[in-house]
């Protein structure tokens, strides 16, 4: 067994563990949960977790972020990780940083079938390149290298890849994005900040004002679950129409990463807003966008998809990876 420091860091939260592993088993010992912005750096959020313990020798942790040369600039913080700095402030004898998406993709050999929920069974015994994609805070996406043996997990920036509309309702979107960003991406439009703008140019594009109920659901919590609720609840019909095209939207861009990685292994669905939104991934909207890549249907209905169900997958692949590096010190 191998005690660790395992960090998911996150634009909304950030979560810590102290965790045990052995092989691919993770157990966690400790865990705490913050709102990452009532920090103004890493290293004070980090410095109150591990006040009053005994700190374990190896540290890894998974950031919303591009990782270069073992630092990051967080893409939704103003924080600036340094490895190195860690190392010493926290007498880490290794610490590692790893993307978020690449540290989700590294937790999946911890996770059982009961993890997992199957939209699409693809081809018995699929087996070869892997994807994960995952919506919450942004968009983040990873990729994992089939060896003909091991998967070998890496990151990537595909949430930053250019939004590209196929209807005219999509276009209208764009332009209406346009407007605003200097840039319009997927994480602009499938992500918890999307779904909001998403909303926003529905009710003008249908002339369609906020309920005062749901106005004031929005402004007293959390907008985004306002919205999807009001959606379950059949209450609104604007509110029904964002999540339908919000499904399709993701739907279509795991296609895009599946092609795009070849990804005959299968594809993940992760991230902290798929759990939450299960019927409506089941409901066939999201398969049929995944799918609906003309020539390359056949490609993408031979590759599995799955839904991940235990949100600890990305505190599960920092863990293994501390402990992975324990092994070669």
């Amino acid at each position: 067994m191998t005690r660790v420091v395992a960090g998911d860091i996150g634009g909304t939260k950030t979560r810590l563990a102290i965790a045990e592993v052995a092989d691919t088993h993770v157990d966690v010992e400790r865990e705490i949960s913050y709102p990452s912005s009532d920090f103004a750096t890493f290293e004070a959020l980090l410095t109150d977790f591990l006040t009053g313990m005994q700190t374990p020798d190896f540290a890894a942790f998974g950031i919303a972020g591009p990782v270069h040369a073992r630092a990051v600039r967080t893409t939704n913080l103003p924080w600036y990780i340094e490895a190195d700095v860690l190392q010493q402030r926290f007498g880490f004898r290794v610490c590692t940083l790893l993307n978020d998406l690449e540290a989700t993709a590294c937790g999946l050999p911890a996770l059982s079938a009961a993890d997992l929920l199957t939209l699409q069974q693809g081809e018995p015994g699929a087996l070869g390149n892997s994807a994960v994609i995952a919506a919450g805070t942004g968009l983040g996406e990873a990729g994992l290298f089939w060896d003909g043996q091991v998967h070998h997990p890496y990151a990537t920036e595909g949430g930053h890849g250019s939004f590209s509309p196929q209807t005219e309702l999509e276009i209208a979107l764009l332009r209406h994005l346009q407007l605003r960003h200097a840039h319009v991406s997927w994480e602009r439009v499938v992500s918890g900040m999307g779904l909001l703008d998403l909303h926003d140019f529905l009710r003008s594009y249908r002339k369609s004002a906020v309920p005062r109920w749901l106005a004031e659901e929005m402004q007293s919590g959390d907008a985004a679950a306002a919205i999807s609720g009001a959606a379950s609840a059949g209450t609104d019909d604007v509110c029904i129409e964002t999540m339908n095209c919000f499904v399709r939207l993701y739907g279509a861009e795991a296609g895009n990463l599946a092609l795009k990685t070849m990804s005959r292994g299968g594809m993940y669905v992760g991230g902290g807003i798929a759990p939450k939104i299960l019927p409506l991934l089941q409901g066939g909207q999201f398969l049929e966008a995944f799918l609906n890549k003309g020539r390359m249907r056949h490609l993408l209905e031979a590759m599995p998809v799955r839904v991940i169900l235990n949100d600890r997958a990305a505190l599960y692949g920092p863990a293994l990876r501390a402990a992975g590096a324990a092994l070669n010190v």
